[in-house]
């Protein structure tokens, strides 16, 4: 049977990973160990749960508990269950709860960007992509456009961020992801240069007098590719521009020069992932 606990105490201690730990403050948690995450909808919390990360607690309006989170409590034997009416939680974590349902987690250690990059052919890499929103929206693009791997130079936003994984309907857990090292000097060297020993080719999402049109077969054709996007509003660094093998623009209409950068990606995802019936040249 789950342990269900009526919240009777906005201020419990048990209570502060949702209502007064900030994003960096769960991240470090339990440093030097893996911190914590938050997962928000049965849906979500259901993917986490099979990938394999380890509930702490939950935190369900009271309806949620006997009703459509049933089945995850009685998948999380002995986890606690902190529940309450929907005005309450709301005022207890400051917002209104995604069909009244969250959830404590833990990280995990990350994987080697080469590691994930072993068997990948289609991969995304984000350069400083800082709204949580946008690297949540790719995440889901990349998940359903067969893209095999995202890569985050350390600048992004953590991909485990409440936003990023509730934006991404969980898809967060299901494509493998890595940081391209721990600091800002580590992109585009030497993750470039484990990219090219890899045998990929990058594609820099820009616009420039040399890009190509991502409808150009030669990007097709690459047996290995990484497709590579800047941040909000400056796009990539030139430098990173510069050291990839091709400059990829959209081909647009009515004077419009860009697209947001989770729009850019789903249009890159589409054109340019590993889809089925496609085959690339080895």
């Amino acid at each position: 049977m789950p342990e269900i606990i009526e919240i009777t105490d906005l201020s419990a201690s048990e209570l502060d990973l949702y209502a007064r730990c900030t994003e960096t403050e769960l991240l470090r948690f339990h440093e030097p160990d893996e911190g914590i995450f938050i997962a928000e909808s049965p849906k979500v919390i259901a993917r986490a749960l099979d990938a394999g990360y380890k509930p702490v607690s939950f935190l369900l309006e009271r309806r949620q508990a006997w009703g459509p989170a049933r089945e995850l409590i009685a998948r999380c034997e002995g986890v606690p269950v902190y529940t309450a009416d929907f005005e309450v939680l709301t005022k207890l974590t400051g917002f209104p709860l995604t069909r009244g349902a969250l959830c404590a987690m833990r990280r995990r250690a990350l994987p080697e960007a080469g590691e994930i990059c072993a068997g990948a052919r289609r991969i995304a890499i984000l350069e400083n992509v800082v709204n949580p929103t946008n690297v949540g929206a790719i995440f889901r693009s990349a998940a359903a456009l067969n893209m095999d791997a995202v890569l985050l130079t350390p600048g992004c936003s953590n991909p485990l961020y409440r936003r990023a994984i509730r934006v991404s309907m969980g898809t967060v857990f299901q494509v493998p992801w890595a940081f391209l090292g721990k600091k800002a000097a580590d992109w585009p060297r030497p993750g470039m240069d484990m990219l090219r020993e890899q045998g990929f080719k990058t594609a820099a999402m820009a616009l420039n007098e040399e890009a190509i049109s991502i409808r150009d077969p030669r990007l097709a054709a690459e047996r290995r590719l990484a497709v590579v996007l800047g941040t909000e509003g400056e796009g990539l660094a030139e430098d990173t521009v510069a050291d990839c093998d091709y400059t990829v623009r959209i081909p647009m209409s009515h004077g419009v020069d860009s697209l947001n950068v989770a729009a850019a990606s789903a249009v890159a995802f589409w054109e340019l992932g590993n889809q089925p019936g496609k085959t690339a040249a080895e």
